[in-house]
């Protein structure tokens, strides 16, 4: 007879053979093997950058682990301008504690970061970015170590209402939208935005505005939006013809003269006197757009939280891209960059770095996940599958459109080469000097000639010259 013994011992065995078929039965090998597994046992830790978006990345986190069980994300985010001290002590940990996923701010962020940043060549992240935007990414020699989640976009944003209420005018430069399409395929050129812009600075009392253009204001809340960022347009085209893709020691005057043709038309048809300048500021633009006094106003998809609270309706806003004459304009888009680059620990353990890749697949793949950056961040999101989720922001929505457009190219952010804060004041300096020796704007004299001369040798020379402090070893 068998003993008591081997009985239960027989009895064991039956058991766990039962309780595994009743495992696979049930689905819970899949569970296990597809879900459980999926992160290894690693962690995702995600030091986020944006406090704004903090609660969201918490229900985005959450939502996450109910289709993965026994996903472990823990989100951190650093109080505003505490980013780099809070990320510098937190990679002191060991590897299964460390920040997995982290951003910089690009090249120069990287310098600071730089053994901390994985090959992303093979990632996700970088994948599955469009391929307009795979020369945005940071990279070092052949190695990508940074990849941008999201871009910001600016041009020049136009009233919708004003201009149809201009296209409607007896001999106007543009047509009706019904007749001739959507304002932005009817202006594609520097020759055809000043056709359109001088006409309405002739016709303002006709049409009730106090200018083409709201004020290029000389103030240090307005002036960036010259020095910097329409600095930025002639210097992509130089970029671009010389294939340069790095920040140089020198540049050459290419453009700079195409920089002068849409300053000059910032200038001569506008709200504001070019006596009154240099104390214009960002708010009184603003105003003068949001109030209907300007049809147009130089500025990017962030600006529509001031335009909004200031009444402007989502419907009356649009964007076209800067034209300043150059050749094959026609092809480009708005200027897309970005400053936010989403970059995995290299030190991170293995478990820990696989997590974060499978979580990143998920956030880029799923409906969730896109529609979570897109619609609750707010993101224009250069990675594939976004098109065609819609987004609150106006201007957002202009650039995500486009970004839809086979036939434009982006005009890439080079400013991010600028050699140093100096550099951008001079040319700043120079610009408002030139405007003043207009004296009515955009006046070819002697005077405005010569002074155009010296915004040629600051953003030439001073070039040089900053680069090379910059870079001094002493």
């Amino acid at each position: 007879m068998m003993s008591r013994a081997i009985k239960s011992v027989i009895a064991l065995v039956v058991c766990a053979v039962l309780a595994a078929c009743a495992f696979a039965a049930f689905g819970f090998s899949k569970s296990f093997g597809a879900y459980a597994n999926r992160s290894a046992g690693g962690k995702v830790i995600f030091f986020n950058f944006k406090p704004e978006g903090k609660d969201i990345w918490l229900d985005i986190a959450n939502e996450y682990k109910k289709y993965h069980p026994g996903a472990d994300i823990d989100v951190k985010t650093p109080q505003s301008g505490q980013y780099e001290d809070e990320l510098r002590a937190a990679v002191r940990s060991n590897p299964d504690a460390m920040p997995t996923l982290f951003q910089i701010n690009g090249p120069v962020g990287y310098a600071n970061w730089k053994k901390y940043t994985a090959d992303l060549t093979d990632s996700i992240l970088y994948r599955n970015l469009s391929d307009k935007y795979k020369d945005y990414a940071v990279k070092d020699g052949n190695k990508v170590v940074g990849v941008p989640y999201v871009t910001e976009n600016y041009g020049l944003i136009y009233n919708k209402a004003l201009l149809a209420r201009y296209a409607d005018l007896h001999n106007s430069k543009l047509k009706p939208e019904e007749d001739g399409g959507p304002f932005e395929d009817q202006i594609t050129s520097f020759k055809k935005l000043k056709e359109v812009a001088d006409d309405i600075q002739k016709r303002k009392d006709e049409l009730g505005v106090d200018g083409a253009f709201t004020s290029a204001g000389f103030d240090s809340s307005s002036d960036w939006r010259f020095k910097t960022h329409l600095a930025n347009i002639p210097l992509y085209y130089q970029f671009t013809k010389y294939g340069i893709n790095s920040q140089p020691a020198s540049i050459k005057s290419d453009y700079v003269d195409n920089y002068r043709k849409i300053f000059d038309l910032y200038i001569s048809d506008s709200t504001t006197p070019v006596n009154q300048l240099s104390t214009k500021t960002g708010e009184d633009a603003v105003y003068e757009f949001a109030l209907g006094k300007a049809v147009f106003y130089q500025n990017g998809t962030w600006a529509w939280g001031d335009l909004s609270k200031a009444g402007i309706k989502p419907d009356d806003v649009g964007m076209l891209p800067i034209y300043i004459g150059a050749s094959g304009e026609e092809n480009h888009g708005l200027a897309a960059g970005s400053e936010n680059y989403w970059c995995i620990n290299e030190k991170a353990s293995p478990a820990n770095k696989k997590a974060t890749e499978d979580f990143l697949k998920w956030l880029l793949t799923s409906d969730y996940g896109k529609r979570a950056l897109a619609e609750k961040m707010g993101f224009v999101t250069p990675f594939e599958g976004f098109s065609k989720i819609k987004v609150d922001n106006p201007l957002n929505q202009a650039a995500v459109e486009y970004a839809n457009k086979e036939d434009k190219k982006p005009v890439k952010w080079v400013f991010v080469t600028m050699p140093s804060n100096g550099w951008k004041d001079d040319v700043g300096s120079s610009l408002l000097t030139y405007a003043q020796a207009t004296k009515d704007g955009g006046v070819q004299s002697k005077e405005a000639n010569e002074a155009w001369a010296k915004v040629k040798t600051a953003f030439v020379d001073g070039w040089a010259k900053e680069y090379a402090i910059a870079h001094s070893k002493s």
